[in-house]
């Protein structure tokens, strides 16, 4: 009875820890590169700057100056790679950004 328990045990031990679990990529957010940011203009309109790089994914209620882009990248449960660009206006015309970009964009 006891190797019987024993065995039994074991092998739902075993199932718990079983190695083949799938884990997908998770994207998230803006992807952008330098191309893009390139085609960026000084005194272009928000509209303008919106079509080009797209929606923003956050956005600053109290300081509309600034829009940020984020784009994070996880492939199969591993390291969290992540690129930052924030774009600033004076106005409601595009003045600058500034950028931390992937060396890669792994998304494809």
């Amino acid at each position: 009875m006891q190797k019987l328990t024993a065995l039994i045990l074991t092998l739902f031990l075993t199932g718990c820890v079983f190695p083949g679990v799938y884990k997908i990529n998770v994207q998230q957010g803006n992807i952008l590169t330098d191309e893009e940011l390139a085609q960026l203009a000084a005194g272009m309109p928000r509209s303008q700057v919106h079509a080009l790089l797209g929606t923003p994914l956050m956005l600053n209620p109290v300081d509309l100056s600034r829009e940020y882009y984020v784009y994070t990248f996880q492939r199969a449960g591993g390291e969290i790679k992540e690129q930052r660009i924030i774009v600033y206006y004076e106005g409601d015309e595009y003045a600058s950004y500034e950028a931390q970009l992937l060396e890669e964009t792994p998304a494809y």
